[in-house]
């Protein structure tokens, strides 16, 4: 840090006499050129030091204190909007105003005008950044207050009983949404269409969605940079424990920079080139969360509910620049998508930072097993609603100690296969067998954590060019079907020799009276808009032709009713 006559330079004589005045002292000089060196050593002495600082008001002692705490210096921005700002004025309105004055200044102000802080540019990681100091001078003789971050009460309170009324359980239901995500990849699904036949629970304000798997995956090399299937990786995390898979997903979450949770925010955009450090903020994060009774791995306190806005509130007392290492609130441009307004300044905290604690607790932690949710009421089928509270899981202990947690169930389920090439897969069902499955068939839905498929020519076909055969579709019908319907085996070895064998079309039907008057239609004009007879009265026609049909009945004398 810049000594003590380093942070003087620049002062006008006036604002020396005003240092002086506060330390007790009779100075004079000349001019301020003079004025530094006689200053400063007139108040380096340790003696006095110690008295000017015990006379500080109260909160510019605490500035003081957390200054030296945090190594002599703190982003000036986060300073001055802790400990009030140092008005901006030239020598004359300082003399007039007397803003150093004890009732009016702040403690910013008291610091400065006692020249126990300096302002100055010092080089950081993301370029020069503006800081309050305090001098070496001063630094190295001021005794450091034991170090309390550590010590901050409990980030908030218990839940009440209505903050918990409803509540959904965490689950690993991630795992098998991913084993949906890349098997609809590799069959060149859209991530729209895919979305559907995620089985996660989409009542909380933040479901799970296909945005967010494919980062998360991303994040933990299962696909590249582009989104693409990354086929051996894939192959071993299908074939991993459920406890393994669900440990590996979470730890990317909590170890990668690449998972920038902030950016997948609903209702919010970025803009512009800024950065932020998601790593930085969840790691923050999970430090609070380890105060909360039940939540430290290892502990014995029983997991209990815990209000979900006295903790977000906890943080924004305690420290609330938790991702803004410089504490500026204007330098990241977020858009809200609703209202197309900027969410700049720290009067945005609650819909920017706050909101990135709520979407870290009921989205990512929750996903991954390691928090329920509790809620005032349930929520609505149009308007899911804010979780109140949240509690860690019997998983969460394991997770956060990074070991595969106990009690999951084991992939061991099997299909059930109809005649009609239907086909309902648990979830689970080991997720090899799925993921290859889900490559034969149509996907129709979700029932109750149920996939349903159906097989046609076209899924047939589609795994054809894949490389896969009927022999691998029938082996996995082999082994995890109790009963493979023989009418379906034959069915699917025909296809396999012969392709499709029947196919259903859509038609339009003409139906008359009588014989004589379907005859008298085919010797007409008309005849060359009819198809193939179904009956004595009855003939097939092209579609798009059924005006012209009518009017030539018309002109035979018979009326037809129009198509609705």
């Amino acid at each position: 840090m810049p000594d003590l006559e380093q942070s003087l330079q620049g002062l006008d004589l006036g604002h020396l006499k005003i240092i002086a005045q506060h330390w007790g002292i009779e100075f004079t000089a000349p001019d301020a050129r003079v004025g530094v060196p006689r200053l400063v050593a007139m108040i380096g002495d340790a003696e006095l030091l110690t008295k000017v600082v015990a006379e500080l008001p109260a909160e510019a002692r605490q500035a003081l204190d957390e200054l030296i705490n945090h190594n002599g210096r703190m982003p000036w921005a986060l300073f001055t909007r802790r400990y009030g700002p140092l008005r901006e004025m030239g020598a004359a309105r300082r003399d007039r105003d007397r803003p150093f004055s004890n009732k009016q200044a702040s403690a910013s102000e008291a610091l400065w005008y006692r020249g126990l802080i300096g302002r100055a540019f010092f080089d950081t990681a993301e370029g020069p950044e503006e800081f309050a100091y305090v001098p070496d001078d001063f630094l190295f003789v001021l005794p450091r207050e034991a170090d309390t971050s550590a010590a901050y009460p409990l980030p908030g309170r218990p839940a009440t009983q209505a903050e918990k009324d409803y509540v959904i359980l965490a689950d690993d239901k991630i795992i098998d949404d991913a084993c949906t995500y890349m098997a609809g990849i590799r069959i060149g699904m859209a991530s729209a269409s895919i979305q559907p036949h995620l089985i996660s629970g989409s009542e909380s304000r933040y479901p799970i969605n296909t945005t967010v798997l494919e980062k998360l995956l991303i994040t933990n090399e299962l696909l590249d940079q582009n989104g693409q299937l990354l086929l051996e990786p894939v192959r071993q995390f299908l074939e991993k424990d459920r406890s393994e898979s669900l440990l590996l997903l979470f730890r990317g979450w909590l170890s990668s920079p690449l998972f920038n949770d902030l950016l997948l925010i609903p209702g919010m955009k970025a803009e512009g080139a800024w950065r932020n450090d998601p790593l930085s903020a969840r790691q923050t994060i999970m430090d609070f969360l380890s105060r909360v009774p039940g939540g430290i791995p290892g502990a014995n306190e029983k997991p209990t509910f815990w209000s979900l806005n006295s903790f977000v509130n906890a943080i924004r007392e305690n420290q609330p620049d938790f991702q803004r290492s410089s504490g500026d609130y204007d330098a990241w441009y977020l858009v809200d998508t609703r209202s197309g307004g900027y969410l700049r300044g720290i009067e945005n905290w609650d819909r920017v930072d706050g909101e990135l604690i709520r979407f870290i607790i009921t989205g990512p932690l929750h996903w991954l097993g390691l928090l329920d949710l509790g809620f005032t009421s349930a929520p609505g089928a149009s308007e899911p609603l804010q979780a109140s509270a949240f509690r860690f899981t019997v998983l969460a202990q394991a997770l956060l100690n990074l070991k595969p947690p106990k009690g999951l169930s084991k992939d061991a389920d099997n299909l059930q296969l109809s005649s009609g090439g239907r086909i309902e897969a648990s979830r689970f069902l080991p997720r090899p067998a799925r993921y290859q499955l889900a490559r034969f068939a149509e996907w129709e839905g979700c029932k109750r954590d149920h996939y349903l498929y159906q097989l046609t020519p076209h899924s047939l076909a589609r795994a054809s060019k894949q490389g896969l055969t009927i022999q691998h579709l029938l082996s996995l019908f082999s082994r995890y079907s109790k009963h493979v319907p023989p009418s379906l085996t034959r069915a699917l070895e025909n296809w396999e020799q012969r392709g499709r064998e029947a196919r259903f079309e859509r038609v339009m039907v003409l139906k008359v009276r009588t014989p004589e008057m379907l005859q008298a239609i085919r010797q007409s004009k008309a005849s060359r808009y009819l198809g193939a007879p179904l009956g004595p009265t009855t003939v097939e026609v092209r579609s798009d032709a059924w005006k012209k049909i009518s009017q030539e009945l018309l002109e035979l004398g018979f009326l037809i009713d129009p198509i609705e």
